[in-house]
């Protein structure tokens, strides 16, 4: 095994706590079983990210958690995914209600073409988390201060977040999926768009994040997994493999297949 440093900062502020538990988890596309018998503990303020080779399942997975595989029709869920112990897949659950508690960062900066401003009070807005104009001026400031943009931006929140660099528009979409005050955070390769100098800003801003959420990163970079998470989940041809510490994952796993993955005999 060679050494990947985690430098993943006081991994003591983990929680014990299971925010999502995800039990016997099947995906099929048509007639192709994209994920088979998934099962794993997903933690409260832990980053957790999600390994493996191109097509293996890691996004196919984080779409799950928040009912985003709705919208593929030929897509077909099974298994139980409980969120705080409540089914998220439910009939009586709204899908809209359940991405403003699970937020999503998406791989490519995709800010509305609307101002500054109004991406980040999009959510709010039509979920009635504010009573008048002061109140979303505060959720709009509060999220991009968790974005860490708001001191690039707080004097042109009318500008257009289109107008933003790529770094600066992947913090404005992580502000505004935090917006909304969601639970859980999910990031689909969110630096694969990114250059190093922003990929860095936006791996600080994870660590940050996960005082208040639990975030769940899908990654194809081994030494971003290492920097930035507590746990590792180890994804190989629609089966999760192996799931634990990140420093165990990387330094000892137990599978051959994720040895082979980590020292890049495969993927």
């Amino acid at each position: 095994m060679y050494d990947i440093p985690n430098t993943n900062r006081d991994a003591a502020v983990e929680s014990n706590e299971v925010k999502f538990k995800c039990t016997d988890c099947q995906v099929y596309y048509g007639d192709t079983h994209a994920i088979k018998d998934v099962s794993c503990d997903l933690r409260d303020r832990t980053v957790t990210a999600f390994i493996g080779p191109s097509g293996c399942g890691k996004s196919t997975f984080l779409r799950c958690l928040n009912r985003m595989n709705d919208t593929i029709d030929v897509a077909r869920v099974q298994g139980s995914f409980l969120l705080d112990g409540e089914d998220i897949y439910d009939k009586k659950v709204d899908p809209v209600q359940l991405r403003a508690k699970v937020g999503m960062v998406f791989q490519k900066p995709n800010p509305f073409p609307k101002s500054i401003y109004d991406n980040v009070a999009y959510g709010p807005r039509i979920h009635g988390l504010a009573k008048n104009k002061a109140e979303l001026d505060d959720i709009v400031e509060k999220a991009l201060r968790r974005g860490a943009i708001w001191n690039e931006v707080k004097d042109r929140l009318d500008a257009p977040g289109t107008g933003l660099s790529g770094g600066q528009q992947q913090r404005l979409c992580i502000a505004r999926a935090v917006a909304t005050e969601p639970e859980v955070l999910l990031m689909d390769e969110p630096c694969s768009a990114l250059d190093p100098i922003a990929t860095s800003q936006v791996e600080e801003l994870i660590d940050e994040l996960r005082e208040n959420f639990s975030v769940v990163i899908v990654t194809h970079s081994m030494q971003q997994a290492a920097r930035v998470s507590q746990k590792t989940a180890f994804f190989h041809l629609g089966n999760l493999v192996e799931f634990g510490d990140t420093n165990q994952i990387f330094t000892n796993p137990q599978d051959s297949r994720t040895e082979s993955y980590i020292t890049g005999r495969i993927g």
